[in-house]
């Protein structure tokens, strides 16, 4: 029997960014393989590979064999064989490799046995489908038969003829995993919007924002493409976001921050809103100190999974420079979202980049600063796979 396993092409590319990425765990499938992109910033690899990492290790503890197989060799192909294209891979930190080395050695061994704990249940599995196959077949000869013998019993004459046996189908090529793939991977010696609009009509800092309940999915309509996970949104983050941002909405300055959390359950849910060190202006905010993020989120074990920010005296939509920011999340992540709040019009939307069309343009434009874009097809709409949930809660960590 052929076991194969889709390899998984992460190819990020992205312009105008202001904030930092997330996790290279959501991908495009293809068949040319993992592939790296020396737009962004090989520090950026290296984090992403810990998430991914991480999430494996949930997929595990949850007993998803494949889909933590799945992670580990997304990991190991993109360290062991195609971070090295990067043109930045030699100047990464000694502390940084030595870091990936020593993952890479774990992941080994554990990739190891979930290939042979995969290859037996594949095994098992294709015994079944036969044993299934020879069973139809035997009951399907066993009916003509018997509807024979009743023929010859009412004293019909009937030139039997053999009966025509459906082949049953092979098992989706989905389910396959390629065995050989982990063979062939050796360990590694060594890496050789308009600053002139109005604060007027602000909310005060303990008001609550009102977003539309309509956003919040039907079950028919959540995933309705099959292919995303669901992603837990506290109902208390966007007032708890606001009243910390209230000073720069006050001054009209933009505020923004991280949306992290966890996987359980094949479900992302989020959890904590991280607002790093930042630089904002009336219509746009860079963070600054990316490595407090990264190690507040090593110590809470957290996965990037989105970001949210305010527009002071605006509707709540993405600009062409949130656009080019949320591209970076949604490349590395399919499911990250973008909450933008806009306490002057009293609105809060939950977006992505359309998967059809708007993903592909942003990632292919070159452009930065504030610059027009097309409107048909819409390059973002509503993000559909979010649910809110009232009985979580958020939690904000200031470390500005």
């Amino acid at each position: 029997m052929m076991l194969h396993l889709k390899s998984v092409k992460i190819n990020c590319r992205t312009s105008g960014n202001v904030l930092p990425g997330g996790p290279l765990v959501g991908g495009r499938i293809g068949s040319d393989g993992v592939e790296v992109d020396g737009n962004i910033p090989i520090k950026r690899y290296y984090r992403s590979g810990l998430e991914m990492v991480r999430m494996a290790a949930v997929y595990l503890a949850e007993g998803n064999v494949e889909s933590a197989y799945i992670l580990y060799m997304k990991f190991i192909t993109l360290f062991v064989e195609k971070i090295k294209g990067h043109p930045e891979f030699k100047a990464v930190p000694a502390d940084l490799k030595q870091q990936n080395v020593k993952k890479l050695k774990e992941v080994f061994p554990v990739a190891e046995k979930l290939k042979e704990r995969l290859l037996e249940k594949f095994r098992r599995e294709y015994q079944q489908f036969l044993e299934a196959k020879r069973k139809a077949e035997r009951e399907r000869e066993e009916k003509r038969l018997r509807e024979e013998r009743e023929r010859a019993k009412a004293g019909t004459i009937v030139t039997p003829t053999p009966a025509k046996i459906p082949e049953p189908s092979a098992p989706p090529s989905s389910m396959l995993v390629d065995s050989g793939m982990l063979d062939r991977v050796l360990y590694p010696n060594d890496f050789p919007s308009d600053p002139s609009r109005s604060a007027a009509g602000l909310l005060l800092p303990d008001a609550k924002p009102a977003f539309d309940r309509t956003l919040k999915p039907s079950p028919t309509s959540v995933l309705a493409a099959g292919t995303l996970r669901s992603v837990t949104v506290p109902t208390n983050t966007m007032a708890k976001f606001l009243q910390l941002a209230a000073r720069n909405t006050a001054a009209n300055v933009e505020t923004c921050g991280i949306l992290a959390g966890k996987l359980a359950q094949n479900k992302l849910v989020i959890t904590h809103v991280i607002v790093p060190k930042q630089k904002g202006t009336a219509d746009s905010c860079t963070t600054m100190c990316e490595e407090d993020i990264f190690n507040y989120q090593d110590q809470q074990n957290l996965i990037t999974l989105g970001w949210i920010h305010t527009h002071p005296s605006q509707t709540a939509f993405l600009s062409s420079v949130d656009l080019h920011t949320h591209c970076s999340y949604q490349m590395m992540l399919e499911e990250a979202i973008a909450i933008v709040c806009s306490p002057k019009y009293q609105e809060t939307g939950f977006f992505c980049l359309t998967p059809s069309y708007g993903l592909d343009y942003i990632s292919q434009c070159r452009q930065s600063g504030f610059h027009p874009h097309p409107k048909d097809p819409p390059l973002f709409m509503e993000a559909l796979h979010i649910t809110l949930e009232d009985k979580v809660s958020i939690e904000v960590v200031d470390l500005r």
